[in-house]
């Protein structure tokens, strides 16, 4: 009998043991923002998408504008700007772009069909394309590193790909906001 309450008293001694290091380590471990700073082969599960309406209204509190060749925001017409599914990271990184640089933004491309597919593509929400304007040309040439191939990339790690009318950027996060 007293070998049980001695082992019984030793169990309750570790439990509360490790109740106190347990409470004690979540108390001083730092936050993770699941956004910007996912483990690598949990990111595609902890990427928060938006609505259209909401990525739209997220664009329109930073002054940032969009256009359409086709004047509409249906994701499943090539010829519309839909931000539908676009990754919150992705419309966070356009906010932090037009706050860094100053320039006036437009976007003529979001996560509608008709884009190059992939995994960082811009129907999965990683990319948006801005028009071109000799402001955002300059800021991204004179502030982020040539990597080769028409492409520069910010400090962060997201990919600026100058095409022939419209700068292609792929939002891995959203640059520090």
């Amino acid at each position: 009998m007293r070998v049980l309450a001695r082992a019984a008293a030793v169990l309750a001694a570790t439990a509360t043991a490790l109740l106190l290091a347990t409470t004690a380590s979540a108390q001083t471990a730092p936050e993770h923002d699941p956004i910007s700073t996912p483990a690598a082969a949990t990111a595609s599960a902890l990427v928060t998408k938006l609505s259209h309406s909401d990525a739209a209204s997220r664009l329109r509190s930073s002054n940032i504008t969009w256009s359409s060749s086709g004047g509409c925001s249906d994701r499943t017409r090539p010829n519309c700007t839909s931000f539908e599914q676009v990754n919150l990271a992705t419309i966070q990184g356009a906010q932090t772009l037009k706050g860094a640089t100053g320039c006036a933004l437009n976007v003529t491309g979001g996560t509608e069909v008709g884009h190059a597919s992939g995994t960082y593509s811009h129907y999965n929400g990683y990319k948006l394309d801005f028009a071109l304007s000799s402001c955002l040309t300059n800021y991204i040439k004179g502030t982020f590193t040539s990597i080769g191939g028409n492409q520069w990339r910010s400090g962060s790690g997201n990919i600026y790909y100058l095409e022939s009318d419209h700068w292609d950027v792929t939002y891995y996060n959203c640059g520090g906001c």
